[in-house]
């Protein structure tokens, strides 16, 4: 875990391109922070919390300023397992409000359960789902300090409370799970048509700096986030095409040239998962 300065005073660490396992601590997704003169803002708690021990580790380096605020980008367990480290800080956690109903779900609570087998002993039974100090349904302006933010809600798309914070005077987005760099995303049961449609409203921003949620950050911010946007419609228009002459999807699968995103890390792990979802939710749409 290695932070790296995008501008100044705006930093970020980058997850493995790898599922999460005990091997990794549930190490697979980013974390941003943000020095102000008043603070720091985190943004998301990483997998686990020895992972979100290891980031205040790193953050004290940079500054001697206390954590005052955690924005969630979306509650997936690679961005939120972290979250009691800096609940116990006394940290104002802020996330969309539609994270409620995934928090009190049973889908939340399997998850769990299933974590704290699979990436025993990083997360146990001591390991528990932390609700926001502030629940938000709209976009919202916060000054920490000598610092500007926006948080801009951006879903439905990854999941029905995608958040992005966005910091004016830097030009730097932190877009959360929206945007994958140099990996395949991972769509699950997104709502990709809404995801196509928030990635053009982050377009608008016009940001210098884009730190996604799984991989590096970009300084050519459009480049990849049109990447992730071209690969949503490719996976609507493939299989979109599929559902709609009710072809059977693993025969529809066969048939689709994968080659303009086969090479990226992750695309045997993820794409046949993501074009099935898809090929589901285009039936649905019809």
């Amino acid at each position: 875990m290695v932070p790296k300065e995008v501008v100044r005073n705006c930093w970020y660490v980058e997850g493995l391109s790898a599922l999460g396992s005990p091997a990794n601590q549930n190490f697979i997704s980013n974390a941003g922070f943000i020095v102000t003169s008043a603070g720091v803002v985190v943004v998301d708690a990483l997998g686990s919390p020895a992972l979100a021990e290891r980031l205040l580790g790193e953050i004290k380096k940079v500054t001697a300023q206390p954590v005052t605020h955690v924005v969630v980008t979306h509650y997936h367990a690679d961005h939120v397992y972290g979250l009691q480290v800096f609940q116990a800080l006394g940290a104002r956690i802020i996330a969309h409000q539609a994270g409620r109903e995934y928090l009190y779900s049973d889908t939340a609570r399997l998850r769990l359960e299933a974590s704290r087998d699979e990436l025993a002993p990083w997360v146990d039974a001591k390991t528990k789902l932390v609700e926001a100090t502030e629940w938000i349904s709209a976009a919202q302006p916060l000054q920490v300090g000598d610092t500007r933010f926006l948080i801009q809600p951006v879903g439905p798309a990854h999941t029905p409370e995608d958040l992005a914070l966005y910091v004016p005077d830097s030009k730097v987005l932190y877009a959360g799970d929206l945007v994958f760099r140099n990996r395949i995303p991972f769509v699950g049961q997104a709502d990709s048509r809404n995801w196509i449609a928030s990635l053009d409203r982050l377009l608008k921003f016009d940001a210098a700096v884009v730190v996604p949620g799984h991989g590096p950050a970009s300084t050519q911010a459009r480049q990849d986030m049109e990447m992730t946007r071209d690969y949503l419609v490719y996976l609507r228009k493939v299989m979109g095409a599929a559902a709609q002459d009710m072809t059977p999807f693993d025969e529809a699968y066969k048939a689709v040239d994968w080659t303009a995103f086969e090479h990226l890390p992750l695309f045997g792990a993820a794409n046949r998962m993501n074009a099935y979802n898809t090929y589901l939710l285009m039936e649905h749409e019809r």
